[in-house]
């Protein structure tokens, strides 16, 4: 097979960029919708809304397949317990990140959630055998000391929001490396369709008490955190596609200034120095182990 030319990979890069583009945009709607829908629901009722719009969206492109291989044949799995244990850890990370969406600044919820990606390669190195390459381990090394700069400990108490953003990001890793895993039989619309159906049905009982019907002005918000999580993993989905991974990855950097600036511009929160150097070492240790692969 003949070497791709230089214009189809300058084009597939351009192409890349994009759809990392277009992840970074909606990760930050997410983001800012459930802020939005914090000051009205709690993080369980902001969750089962999610997972409704969410698996109505997955029931409607499976339909489009019938009930072939290419629609709801899709849903047949040998692994349910997998399925299950995998929508419970996710459950877990999300709920944890929507709890602390009105309790700290979206700039440092963002940084920590950055966390995720170090987390990710200790996990699969116990778990997947993947080998922990010099690379990794300073990505490791950079990534704690930027999370111990962030939270200060010992210098200042540490928050219980800072840490629950830390046990999300663990298990948004856990997730990562489950799904990792599970793609060697498992079809993305068969992960998907599980994980919002298992999240509806376990989110149900405690959504219930104090259940909020949003103000017509919230329906939007409500709407955008259902569509927004879906398109950005479609998006990251799609630019690997095009590209090499490390060619767009940087690119999610761009999450942590856009969501900088929104939370100045929309609910008047700073950054300290110590929040920016924290950031930079947990980012750069990312791109050292993006730019390895």
């Amino acid at each position: 097979m003949s070497a791709a030319s230089p214009t189809s990979q300058h084009t597939s890069s351009i192409v890349g960029a994009l759809w990392m583009l277009g992840a970074v945009c909606s990760f930050t709607t997410l983001t800012l919708s459930g802020r939005e829908l914090s000051g009205e629901m709690n993080a369980f009722q902001i969750m089962l809304y999610r997972s409704g719009i969410s698996l109505i969206i997955i029931i409607a492109i499976l339909a489009r397949g019938g009930v072939g291989e290419t629609g709801f044949g899709q849903l047949r799995t040998s692994i349910p317990l997998v399925h299950l244990g995998r929508s419970l850890v996710h459950y877990a990370g999300q709920y944890s990140f929507f709890f602390v969406l009105p309790l700290l600044p979206l700039v440092q919820i963002t940084t920590l959630e950055f966390s995720f990606p170090i987390w990710t390669i200790l996990l699969a190195a116990v778990f997947l055998n993947e080998r922990l390459t010099h690379h990794r381990i300073a990505a490791v090394l950079f990534g704690f000391a930027g999370i111990v700069v962030v939270m200060r400990p010992g210098v200042m108490e540490v928050e219980l929001a800072s840490l629950i953003m830390l046990g999300a990001a663990f298990c948004y890793a856990t997730a990562f490396v489950i799904t990792k895993w599970m793609t060697g039989t498992e079809k993305p619309h068969t992960i998907l369709f599980y994980m919002f159906f298992i999240q509806l049905l376990v989110g149900l009982a405690p959504a219930l008490p104090g259940f909020v019907v949003p103000d017509p002005e919230k329906w939007p918000w409500v709407v955008a955190v259902g569509v927004a999580g879906l398109v950005a993993h479609y998006c990251v989905a799609r630019a690997f596609m095009a590209t090499q991974a490390s060619a767009v990855m940087p690119l999610d950097f761009l999450r942590l200034p856009l969501i900088g600036l929104a939370g100045w511009w929309l609910y008047g929160e700073g950054v300290d120095i110590w929040l920016i150097i924290g950031a930079g070492l947990i980012l750069f240790g990312i791109w050292i182990n993006s730019r390895s692969r």
